[in-house]
């Protein structure tokens, strides 16, 4: 069985939102690279997407919650920038919360899982 790292095995949290709107680890990290870099565009980057895909994700945050999860500015003399908002970063704070929990009670499980597996090759 390989001891590294990368190949642990981790469960991941994702949130199901009717009737098809998702919220999961990617837009999760979404929101800590525009909280990093005060851009949906180089947060897009830093992801390998295009501007347009993270802007359509942010987007789709905010039309999910009655308060805006990210708030951008135009382009321009300023250059535009976006940041997230108090309720955004709540909800990214509670999101990991829920995701360290749910890591928590399945540890057992996993560990099993982890001693159970076929070795990779």
């Amino acid at each position: 069985m390989t001891t590294d790292p990368d190949f642990t095995l981790r469960p991941v949290l994702r949130i199901d939102f009717p009737p098809e709107q998702r919220l999961g680890h990617g837009k999760m990290r979404l929101l800590e690279l525009i909280r990093e870099t005060g851009s949906i565009s180089a947060a897009g980057r830093a992801m390998g997407m295009s501007y347009r895909r993270a802007w359509l994700l942010v987007d789709e945050m905010n039309r999910m919650f009655s308060r805006p999860v990210v708030e951008s500015q135009r382009g321009g003399k300023q250059g535009g920038g976006a940041e997230v908002s108090a309720f955004g970063a709540e909800l990214l704070s509670r999101f990991r919360a829920m995701e360290r929990r749910f890591a928590a009670l399945a540890a057992e499980d996993l560990d099993w899982l982890e001693r159970n597996r076929r070795a990779i090759s």
